[in-house]
């Protein structure tokens, strides 16, 4: 049987990027160049040369140079945007919707099957005037020392990287912030692997309401064929990186969904087990799909599931600029595919800062801050601890002990640090050949406040 899943899973991958000639690695790039411009045009407001100058360059190599050149409409009455890569294909089309951002349709899709995309009509709540559910009085005095640190952090031979974006919190109130020209509070950027974090709260709100248990078998329904032994796997062991499941690597890729249109059920699901849970820690963007996937599936699959994370926690806590996306299928793509705001970022932290508790409301079950922030079974070979979908840190780094992370590709970093009452949470557009230096940064923080 492992050799069967096996056969699947290198089918599954074997169409990776290959180069610039290759069909499939042109319909990847222009599948990337589609969702990031649908995305950041209709998400973030932003015009294409703002969209083209950050999300579209530093870029993986392999999608770089095609991106470049690849033409693209965008048509801002129907919310699309249109990518042509092969004269025999259909263009690569991502679509934009109203809560629910844009979804790329599958390599050779028409046009016309953007009607059957899933669509979430809901209004949020009227929105409340002061922090942190809103943005009035949200700011407190902070010290001259941490607007220098701040400063320093959109000079590149400080830290490294390319910064758009700092925020501080101490207490609760925002004491040190700051933006590029052309990006402020309202303007939301890519997570990136920071919705992983976010994922361990839509997670938390689930057990909470008793929809979900983190030691029980995650709910997959594509491994409910008796004899699979993947359907042992616990949703515990997925948010921890210790599944043992197969990947193509550490950190394993995922441009079939991201990029190609590909469902989260048909590739995420593909992957067979490999080593003995909680064995061995490998970081996976999979993992978190199937988590996100096993929630989906306790909710029904519905119009609810879709609802889910809006009314049972983004709106709840504020967060009214946060844009998670899906595929074309309605999975919610939380590996990776949220677009927020650097306050939304601080008001997810600021609700693991009070435990779980959010206006007198217990939102995540008690101690479950105390949860992510444990280490895992099996830890990383090297560099910062591993909780549950959140990153560890404390003394080894030269910061307070108990501090967990949520980290992002392209420089997205939160820093929740329980002792000192401080969030510190820093955007940008890195490459990997330009990074910041993100523990520096909240140690030189720490060190203003003192």
């Amino acid at each position: 049987m492992r050799a069967i899943f096996l056969a699947a899973a290198l089918a599954a991958i074997g169409s990776t990027a290959q180069g610039a000639d290759d069909p499939h690695t042109r319909a990847l790039a222009a599948g990337y160049k589609a969702a990031f411009l649908c995305s950041g045009v209709f998400n973030a407001g932003q015009t294409e040369a703002q969209v083209a100058a950050d999300d579209l360059e530093g870029i993986y190599p392999e999608y770089q140079a095609l991106v470049r050149t690849l033409t693209a409409n965008v048509d801002r009455q129907a919310k699309t945007v249109s990518v042509p890569f092969d004269d025999r294909l259909p263009p690569r089309i991502a679509v934009w919707r109203p809560n629910l951002g844009c979804a790329q349709l599958p390599i050779g899709a028409p046009a016309a099957a953007a009607a059957h995309l899933p669509r979430l009509e809901l209004k949020p709540p009227a929105a409340k005037a002061k922090w942190p559910d809103g943005d009035e009085a949200a700011t407190a005095p902070g010290p001259a020392k941490l607007a220098l640190v701040l400063a320093r952090a959109f000079d590149s031979a400080a830290y490294g990287g390319s910064t758009t974006a700092v925020l501080v919190l101490r207490d609760g109130k925002i004491i040190g912030e700051q933006y590029r020209p052309g990006y402020d509070l309202h303007t939301p950027q890519r997570t990136w692997s920071a919705a992983k974090s976010l994922t361990a709260s839509v997670i938390g709100r689930a057990v909470a309401m008793s929809k979900a248990k983190v030691d029980a078998p995650a709910n997959i329904p594509e491994w409910r064929t008796p004899g699979d032994p993947r359907a042992a796997i616990t949703l515990a062991q997925l948010m921890h990186m210790g599944s043992g499941l197969w990947t193509a690597g550490p950190g394993n890729r995922t441009d079939e969904v991201y990029l190609g249109g590909g469902a989260v059920t048909e590739w995420a699901t593909r992957m067979p087990l490999e080593a003995a849970p909680d064995s061995r820690f490998r970081y996976s963007n999979n993992a978190t799909l199937l988590a996100a996937r096993s929630v989906r599936a306790a909710l029904g699959d519905g119009p609810a599931a879709l609802a889910f994370p809006f009314t049972e926690l983004l709106w709840k806590i504020g967060m009214r600029d946060t844009t998670p996306e899906t595929d074309w299928q309605g999975n919610y793509i939380l590996s990776s595919q949220v677009w927020t705001t650097s306050r939304d970022l601080a008001r997810l932290a600021l609700l693991y800062q009070n435990d779980g508790v959010w206006n007198g409301e217990r939102l995540l079950p008690a101690g479950w801050a105390r949860f992510v922030a444990t280490p895992a079974p099996a830890q990383p070979e090297r560099g910062a601890g591993y909780g549950a979908f959140f990153w560890l840190h404390g003394a080894k780094d030269g910061l307070p002990d108990g501090t967990y992370a949520m980290n992002g590709n392209r420089g997205q970093y939160v820093f929740i640090v329980p002792s000192k009452k401080v969030i510190i949470v820093r955007r940008g557009f890195d490459s990997a050949q330009a990074r910041f230096d993100e523990v520096r940064f909240a140690r030189d923080v720490l060190a203003a406040l003192d």
